[in-house]
């Protein structure tokens, strides 16, 4: 298919070709030779969540410099962990470089499983802290649900309880990545890759509710591969790495990858390296993708309990 609105008149060998329009339509650009006849060549496009979450960072700076300055509130934010896991330890030590940047005290605490109810109640009844995060996974022996709903709706910013007053920050990056990019989700066939508490199962509830074509898939499914092939958009968080192989994506999916995992001491995702091999598809990059606005998204949430503050008052 052409891009709208231009026929080739002729193609264009490769070793003809002297220059690259600047010109870009979605997926393609256009070269001429030296008759100035043009052809186009299908690219593949990148959803780099690192660029958009660096004007969300930026706005959010300004925020908390007025909240601060003029409202004399000092957004803090809390995160409690039980475990002492490299993917964890990674991601807390983003948030407080991100914290640091736009001036949001992050404090962290590594607790005993037999005592992170007990911690909770009291960062709960700390006015001075605006958010709380319990890291998951959580030691196997808690009850995460029971766990993550002691946290105060209001200070419960990553939004895992079941009366938290936010949007999951996750999911809102994801949406956030999707709307930069002008994505349209309606009236495409939507496949969702896991069911986790995180991503999966919450932004699967979103989608249903906005009357999206949406299919949510986990280990229960069995064979992942037709319903994924048959999908204008595959949206993968399920921490298995590779589970997403080439062979599985029609041509021209949109493809986020939002799983996270450990493999030889590296983070990697949910995607195969043969995926990004394919020149035809639309997707997160191995790094700067969902990540960066994921944390945008938590701190925007920081953001909005420490207002929410104000009228407590």
């Amino acid at each position: 298919m052409h891009p709208q609105g231009l026929e080739p008149r002729t193609l264009v060998p490769k070793t003809n070709v002297i220059s690259i329009s600047p010109w870009v339509h979605r997926h393609y650009f256009i070269t001429f030779n030296r008759e100035d006849c043009y052809t186009y060549h299908y690219m593949k496009r990148e959803l780099n969540g690192a660029e958009l979450a660096e004007f969300i960072k930026e706005r959010q700076a300004k925020a908390v410099r007025g909240l601060i300055q003029h409202d004399g509130v000092q957004p803090k934010l809390a995160i409690l962990q039980t475990t002492d896991d490299p993917v964890i330890n990674t991601y807390v030590r983003l948030k407080k470089r991100y914290g640091d940047d736009i001036q949001i005290i992050v404090d962290s605490y590594t607790v005993d499983g037999s005592a992170i109810e007990t911690r909770i109640q009291e960062l709960n009844s700390d006015e001075s802290v605006h958010g709380i995060i319990v890291q998951l996974p959580l030691e196997k022996s808690l009850n995460t649900d029971e766990i993550l709903n002691i946290v105060a709706p209001e200070k419960d910013v990553d939004a895992l309880g079941e009366k938290a007053y936010y949007d999951p920050a996750t999911p809102l990056a994801i949406n956030w990545l999707l709307a930069g990019y002008n994505i349209e989700l309606r009236d495409k066939k939507i496949v969702l890759i896991g069911r986790g508490k995180l991503v999966g199962a919450p932004l699967y509830e979103q989608y249903v509710k906005l009357g999206y074509d949406v299919t949510v898939l986990d280990r229960s499914s069995g064979d992942l591969s037709l319903e994924v092939l048959n999908a204008d958009i595959v949206i993968t968080a399920t921490g298995s790495p590779g589970i997403v192989h080439s062979d599985m994506l029609g041509e021209e999916v949109i493809v986020v990858d939002a799983g996270v995992a450990s493999e030889s001491g590296k983070t990697v995702g949910d995607l195969d390296p043969d995926v990004y091999k394919r020149d035809d598809l639309t997707l997160t990059p191995v790094k700067g993708g969902v990540g960066p606005l994921t944390v945008c998204a938590l701190f925007e949430n920081v953001i909005t309990a420490a207002r929410q503050s104000l009228r407590q008052d």
